[in-house]
């Protein structure tokens, strides 16, 4: 009973630990060990081989199961052995290793009757990337006097599928031309041309690294930075630099100047004098900015037996004594040198030129502050620019400190410098005629600078672009207009049509004031004409007519509505008011031989002579009318016989009755 229970419990540990299949006695006989293969990342199920143990059916029951470190990624299915995986649980290569190992055990009564092996070889799939080692891609340092065609540096990178991998410089980087691969699959890259601090202090280059032996080619890319050292590879230079050309880092020295005046010398004690140099003071310093080595500075030729002193380390030029004669040493060129400290071949030199000059009292001046230019437009490249008189321009700046007013040291010139003129330094300006259109105007400064005791002064120009055949004007007050033979005739009918213009507007104001006096005269006259039917003796007629006459003329003038001579006149107000002055009615006379008749501003006057008696105009019983007779005369002609009616009546008037 005892039997029985212990076989139970040791079947249920085994079917814990093992996969049991029970088969005939037999299959325990003639087997062998198992030799398989399977692919990386296949699923669950996989065959992976079959059971070659001969089959008795006689025979009792047995029992077969796996065992070993990789048993668990196997199962038994009947007679073959397949794969155990699952999505959790991948096989993986470069995790497990190359090989699984197993075994199969056959049990026959609980008692192993054979043993067989289990080898599964894992083939291969390339499923992972390269990858560079972090280590080898860190920021780098080179020096810049590394040697050209050496290795600089070594890159790594691994695939975990165990892929050939070879090494590229991308080119498209801004730095790839400084390095090449010539090994691709050292990782090993060359210096392929030289460094130069002064130009570049860093550079960056990308690098791909790439399986060679798969048809996938995987790849992976990395950025390098490179960081570049300075060497002491430079020497000193003097500042200002000035490149010899572009990209090159190689300076011309300047040429250091100052003037010494005699204000440095008219001292009793003289005392030094520290110097003060164009284009700026003596200064230099070292070619490698990164390592900026100390200088120190010296005199090598020029000093004037202590007359120069420098200060060797901020390069200080100082004047001991005074200049003994000018007219010998009118000048003084000195040679100076800096070199580095720790390194004295690695120097540059220099020249200091000390110019002994008169103390200048007077700036220099132009005799105005416009000068006023012409030119004539031409095909010509080039014309100089003329003045009133067609004379040449000639802007000339004087100084007084010189007996004729003329420095040479003065230096003309044009600012801003324009494309279309220049100045030489005679003062002169040139034009390029065949730029220039007719009628421009340019207003041009010229600068006129010392170059001894660099001070300025400044004068504008006004330049007139004339026209072909046109005339430079005589002078400022007789300046011609600056128009041609076509413009001259324009101007001439705009001159004509202005003053047509202007007379018709003086007429039109005429004829204006003409109308409104005649519309307001008429309101203030009175119609005047004989009184039909009045009959009076020749005596009294004249005696009476002469003083009504009188005082008829004085009240006639005064109104300015009367003139004539002596007679009876009846007065009546005009109706003028009324907008029918143009349609007055004229009074019919008879017509007389000895009458004479005329018209007075629309109202008809009828006169008599002074020796003839007065007659009847019209009779009220007559049935028939008198011929009439209508005279208009001009005003001219009327107002001089009002005049002489005038005289007339006052002589009359004044002889005693």
């Amino acid at each position: 009973m005892l039997r029985p229970c212990r076989l139970l419990l040791w079947q249920v540990a085994l079917r814990v630990s093992y996969h049991v299949v029970t088969a005939s006695t037999s299959l325990c006989r003639g087997g062998s060990d198992i030799f398989a293969s399977v692919q990386e990342n296949s699923p669950t199920g996989q065959f992976i081989s079959s059971i070659n143990i001969a089959a008795d059916p006689g025979a009792n029951a047995i029992r077969l199961c796996l065992s070993g470190d990789n048993a668990d990624w196997f199962y038994l299915d009947g007679r073959t052995i397949r794969l155990n995986s699952s999505v959790t649980k991948v096989l993986d290569r470069e995790v497990l290793g190359s090989i699984l190992v197993a075994e199969l055990i056959c049990y026959e009564d609980d008692v192993i009757q054979s043993r067989y092996r289990l080898l599964v070889e894992i083939l291969n799939e390339n499923d992972n990337q390269p990858k560079f080692l972090q280590e080898t891609i860190q920021p780098f340092t080179v020096s810049e006097l590394t040697a050209v065609n050496s290795v600089v540096f070594t890159v790594k990178a691994i695939d975990e599928d165990g892929d050939m991998i070879s090494y590229i410089i991308d080119q498209s980087s801004p730095d790839a031309w400084f390095f090449r691969v010539d090994l691709p699959n050292s990782g090993s890259i060359v210096l392929d041309k030289a460094l130069d601090y002064e130009t570049r202090t860093h550079l960056k280059i990308i690098l791909w690294a790439q399986e060679s032996n798969t048809k996938e080619k995987f790849n992976t890319s990395a950025v390098l930075n490179i960081n570049i050292k300075d060497g002491d590879d430079q020497y000193p230079h003097f500042l200002p630099c000035t490149p010899v050309s572009p990209g090159v880092p190689v300076c011309m020295n300047p040429t250091y100047t100052t003037n010494i005046t005699q204000k440095h010398q008219v001292r009793s004690v003289f005392q030094d004098v520290v110097l003060e140099f164009s284009p700026g003071p003596i200064r230099a310093e070292d070619g490698d900015r990164g390592i900026d080595a100390p200088l120190i500075y010296s005199i090598l030729s020029g000093e004037d037996q202590g007359r120069f002193v420098i200060n060797n380390r901020t390069g200080e030029i100082r004047l001991t004594r005074p200049v003994d004669d000018r007219r010998q040493m009118p000048n003084f060129t000195l040679n100076v040198m800096v070199c580095q400290v720790d390194d004295r071949l690695k120097y540059s030199v220099a020249s200091v030129l000390v110019r002994v000059l008169y103390e200048n009292t007077f700036p220099p001046v132009f005799n105005r502050t416009t000068f006023k230019g012409f030119i004539i437009q031409s095909s010509s490249p080039a014309s100089i620019v003329s003045t009133y008189g067609n004379k040449v321009l000639q802007v000339r700046a004087t100084d007084r400190d010189f007996s004729d007013g003329l420095n040479p040291n003065v230096h003309y010139f044009l600012h801003p410098p324009s494309g279309l003129y220049q100045v030489t330094q005679g003062g002169v300006l040139i034009a390029r005629t065949n730029r220039l259109n007719a009628f421009d105007r340019h207003i041009l400064q010229v600068v006129a600078r010392d170059e001894e005791s660099g001070e300025e002064i400044s004068a504008s120009v006004d330049v007139e672009v004339l026209q072909r055949g046109q005339t430079v004007p005589r002078a400022a007050f007789t300046e011609q207009p600056l128009f041609g033979d076509v413009d001259s005739r324009l101007a001439g009918g705009i001159a004509a049509t202005l003053l047509l213009m202007f007379l018709s507007l003086i007429l039109f104001l005429l004829l204006r004031t003409v109308r409104r006096r005649r519309l307001q005269e008429p309101g203030d006259r009175s119609s005047v004409e004989k009184r039909p039917g009045a009959v009076n003796p020749p005596g009294f007629m004249d005696e009476y007519s002469t003083r009504a006459f009188s005082r008829h003329f004085e009240s006639s003038s005064q109104m300015g509505s009367f003139h004539g001579r002596q007679g009876v006149y009846t007065r009546r107000l005009s109706s003028a008011t009324t907008g029918q002055s143009a349609d007055r009615t004229r009074t019919q006379l008879p017509a007389s031989p000895e009458r004479c008749l005329f018209q007075l501003d629309l109202f008809t006057v009828t006169e008599a002579p002074e020796h003839h008696a007065w007659e009847t105009l019209r009779s009220p019983d007559s049935t028939e009318a008198p011929p009439t007779t209508d005279i208009t005369e001009t005003n001219d002609e009327t107002s001089q016989k009002d005049e002489d009616q005038s005289e007339d009546t006052t002589g009359e008037s004044e002889k005693p009755h």
